[in-house]
C-alpha cells in the first residue's frame, strides 16, 4: 500500500468536507487512516489458498463453522459486519478450523460486496480442499443501509452459495439454513 498517497487523500477529503486537517484533533488522522487501511484491506494481493494447503484425515464428517466477519462495501467504503457460516462435507480430508476463518478473512479484507465474498469463499474451499460439497451462508448488516440512504438499522442481508453435493439438494440446503438460524 502507498501510505503517502492514502495520507494525501485523507487530507484532501478532510478539506473537501470543510474541515481543517491541521486542527489539533485531526493532525494525526491521515497517518491513523493509512495504518488502518493496511489492516482492513490487508487481504488485497493475498491468496486465500495459502491457508488451505495443510489438511488432516477425517472420515464421515460434516462440518458447520460460524465465523464473525467484517468487511468494507466497495460501493460506499462503509463497513458491513456479521457472521459467515461454512458447511462442508469433506472427501476424507479437512482443514484446521482456524484456516477456514483465515480464508474468509482474506476475502473480507478487501473492498467487497457480500455476494462476491460468499462466492469467493465457497470457490476457494472447493478448489483447495476438494470436498464433496460446500455451502457458505453470510448474514451481515451494512452500514451503507444503516447510516445513509434508507437508514434502516438492524436490516440484515443473507447470501448463500452452494457448490458440489449442496447444489440442487434442497434437503441439505434446508438443513444448513435451519442450523444457522
Amino acid at each position: 500500500m502507498d501510505k503517502e498517497k492514502i495520507e494525501q487523500a485523507v487530507r484532501l477529503f478532510l478539506e473537501g468536507i470543510g474541515e481543517d486537517p491541521n486542527r489539533e484533533g485531526l493532525l494525526g488522522t491521515p497517518d491513523r487512516v493509512a495504518r488502518m487501511c493496511s489492516e482492513i484491506y490487508g487481504g488485497l494481493g493475498q491468496d486465500a489458498g495459502q491457508y488451505l494447503h495443510t489438511t488432516f484425515e477425517a472420515k464421515n464428517n460434516e462440518l458447520i463453522l460460524e465465523i464473525d466477519l467484517y468487511s468494507v462495501c466497495e460501493h460506499h467504503l462503509l463497513p458491513f459486519y456479521g457472521k459467515a457460516h461454512i458447511a462442508y462435507i469433506p472427501d476424507g480430508r479437512v482443514a484446521g478450523l482456524s484456516k477456514l476463518a483465515r480464508t474468509i478473512e482474506v476475502f473480507a479484507k478487501r473492498p467487497q460486496i457480500q455476494e462476491q465474498l460468499t462466492a469467493q469463499t465457497a470457490d476457494a474451499l472447493m478448489e483447495h480442499l476438494k470436498p464433496k460439497g460446500v455451502m457458505v451462508v453470510i448474514e451481515a448488516e451494512h452500514m451503507c443501509m444503516t447510516m445513509r440512504g434508507v437508514r434502516k438499522p438492524g436490516t440484515k442481508t443473507l447470501t448463500y452459495v452452494c457448490r458440489g453435493v449442496f447444489e440442487n439438494n434442497d434437503e441439505l440446503i434446508n438443513r444448513v439454513l435451519m442450523m444457522v438460524r
